[in-house]
């Protein structure tokens, strides 16, 4: 038995296929995939969980089309506005990890504030894997690396504070990992979750987590 998972990451997958299945738009795919992230973030809470990665937009994506981009970026923007204030009552501190160069200034100035209002929480931090894709992320900390060390090349990530995830989850019954977060997660235990995203309860949740306690990490080790 292994302890329990403090740091989990989830690749948050399905929420065009839920809305497909439902015959309504892709955006009310997302909506209900966002609404799920706010749920299990409480869940994460009330488990003990300190850090929760999500990913929620990656460098790939922006290949989806000019529709789809756009209904993102505008319901991107209007939940951090909207849920920032709550976030920020709940002692939650948020983070966005990712490129920063791609996005309006208007939504990047909204990121940036949120980060600012949150900074101080320390319940859970909610990392948001925006415009991010673990490759990318390699190769600009590859520009800043002068040498030393892995310890001194994790220092130029794009959130060098972040803990290495024990548990990496991916919703929707696919079974990779999608350029996510491909240094942190060298030794992370991977669970694989049949439940399309938007359907990811807390019972789902709950289970992963229990898969996880019964892995015995060895990290080389005997």
């Amino acid at each position: 038995m292994t302890e329990p998972a403090r740091y989990v990451a989830i690749i948050t997958d399905g929420n065009g296929r839920w809305a497909q299945a439902r015959g309504v738009p892709v955006a009310e795919g997302h909506e209900a995939g966002a609404d799920v992230v706010k749920a299990r973030l409480k869940d994460a809470v009330r488990l003990g969980i300190e850090e929760l990665t999500v990913y929620s937009f990656s460098t790939e994506n922006w290949q989806r089309s000019a529709e789809e981009v756009t209904t993102l970026m505008r319901m991107f923007s209007e939940r951090i506005l909207r849920e920032t204030p709550e976030l920020d009552d709940q002692g939650v501190r948020m983070r966005f990890i990712g490129r920063r160069d791609r996005v309006a200034k208007a939504l990047l100035d909204q990121m940036e504030e949120a980060e600012a209002i949150t900074a101080a929480n320390t319940r859970i931090t909610l990392f948001i894997a925006f415009d991010y894709g673990g490759r990318q992320e390699i190769l600009d900390a590859a520009e800043r690396y002068q040498g030393g060390g892995e310890e001194a090349f994790a220092r130029g990530l794009y959130a060098p504070e972040m803990h290495d995830p024990d548990l990496v989850i991916r919703t929707s019954g696919e079974q990779r990992i999608s350029n996510f977060l491909l240094w942190q997660a060298a030794y992370s235990e991977l669970v694989f979750a049949p439940e399309l995203w938007p359907d990811f309860d807390a019972a789902a949740f709950e289970r992963c987590l229990d898969e996880y306690d019964t892995r015995q990490r060895r990290f080389g080790g005997r």
